[in-house]
């Protein structure tokens, strides 16, 4: 697993000082089943917005 995971979403629950994400697990999808072409055809579902 990568050790050093960055995220600039700073509304995030597990965004950290510096944009790194204190996730324990990072759960990507694709828009279009398995495979995605780029990076607008994911979406990071790890997101959870601060309450």
């Amino acid at each position: 697993m990568a050790k050093d995971v960055l995220c600039e979403v700073n509304n995030c629950t597990f965004w950290d000082e510096g944009n790194h994400c204190s996730a324990n697990a990072i759960y990507v999808v694709s828009h279009k089943g398995k495979q995605a072409s780029n990076v607008e055809e994911t979406d990071c579902k790890t997101f959870k917005p601060e309450k």
